[in-house]
């Protein structure tokens, strides 16, 4: 029992990196000596420390000569290649642990097992696959990633009680509270990237920003098949790097760039292979109805985010028919409700307890 809190808490702290280590994964990482956690650490943003290396600079000078005789505990595999940083397996060997624990083993094709074998190779105890299911709902964007070779795809929207997104003439109405407002611009900094067609760009003007929370900004794209979106809307405003995906052409303009695609059945299979192809590991769908069906139609989704608002609108445009979602869990924001599905196709379920 003492080691799943230990990992659970591993788990817990890997997540203050949400939003800073994209295209790397999230990871926490603690030692303990005889049941006394001597440090903990997370890869706080890419290209910095990975979590086992900050954990190991966390020691205290009083408690470094116990390290060879500690057990480190951390969410993912060791990585075993020269990136931004050394290879963390090796670094684990020279400090002279003997036992790890591991929750998954890390997907990356120059990781995947090597980092363990190192370990093993070295005389290292190492276990497998303690909190499992946890560490890859944590990590799920970058499990899809390198498993299904597209970003993680979670759809979001709004919608009245009486389930329309919109009034029937499209015009822009604030359905949610402002604690939703707030929470989603606190999701827009832990993704990559975020998506609109060109009607909801068009008739909305949204700035797809998180102007409400402290972050990163995500990458800005908009569906404007024949190029109709007004340069003085907000998308062209330079505060993000957007991308125009159009039919025609394929350049770049400072933070714009215009992205060709082939509209018709494979558009939306381009642009994840687009998004893939630039590192981008996770997309939130924000809009509208056609674009958001779109997606559900083709099964590309695997999360959905849907707010339910008291307001009532008695006709609009329908908010999206949500096909194969299960649901994760519900919660109350005030007077409106947060609803969370996951794809029952989805290779990363929902586990239990944990956060988004």
């Amino acid at each position: 029992m003492a080691e799943v809190n230990y990992m659970k808490r591993c788990l817990e702290i890997a997540q203050r990196g949400k939003g800073f280590t994209a295209p790397n994964p999230m990871v926490g990482a603690m030692l303990v000596y005889n049941d006394r956690i001597i440090a903990e650490g997370w890869h706080h943003k890419y290209g910095e420390a990975h979590a086992e290396v900050d954990c190991l600079n966390n020691v205290t000078d009083g408690d470094r000569h116990l390290i060879p005789d500690c057990t480190m505990y951390v969410t993912l595999e060791p990585c075993a290649h020269q990136g931004k940083t050394p290879p963390c397996a090796h670094r684990l060997v020279q400090e002279g642990i003997k036992h790890v624990v591991i929750a998954n083993a890390d997907p990356f094709e120059q990781v995947n097992g090597r980092g363990v074998q190192i370990l093993r190779d070295a005389g290292v105890n190492v276990e497998e696959g303690l909190c499992d299911d946890e560490g890859k709902w944590v990590n799920r964007r970058f499990f899809c990633y390198h498993r299904q070779h597209r970003p993680y795809i979670i759809l979001k929207w709004a919608q009245s009680s009486d389930g329309y997104i919109a009034p029937a003439d499209r015009s822009r109405a604030q359905l949610t509270n402002d604690h939703c407002m707030r929470l989603v611009h606190k999701w827009r900094t832990e993704e990559s990237a975020i998506i609109v067609g060109a009607t909801t760009a068009i008739n909305d003007n949204p700035q797809l920003t998180a102007r409400h929370w402290e972050g990163k900004q995500p990458l800005r794209i908009v569906l404007d098949r024949r190029m109709t979106l007004p340069t003085t809307h907000a998308i062209f405003n330079g505060e993000a790097t957007s991308w125009i995906v159009n039919e025609t052409i394929e350049k770049t303009m400072g933070s714009i760039r215009f992205v060709k695609a082939p509209f018709g059945d494979s558009l939306l299979e381009a642009i994840l292979e687009k998004l893939y192809e630039e590192n981008i590991l996770s997309l939130i769908v924000e809009g509208g109805a056609q674009l958001l069906n779109s997606f559900i139609q083709a099964g590309l989704w695997d999360e959905a985010r849907v707010f339910t608002a008291e307001t009532t609108l008695g006709q609009g445009i329908a908010g999206p028919l949500l096909q194969h979602g299960n649901k994760a869990f519900s919660t109350m924001l005030g007077s409106d409700s947060l609803n969370v599905f996951i794809n029952t196709n989805s290779h990363y379920p929902y586990a239990a307890g944990m956060q988004l």
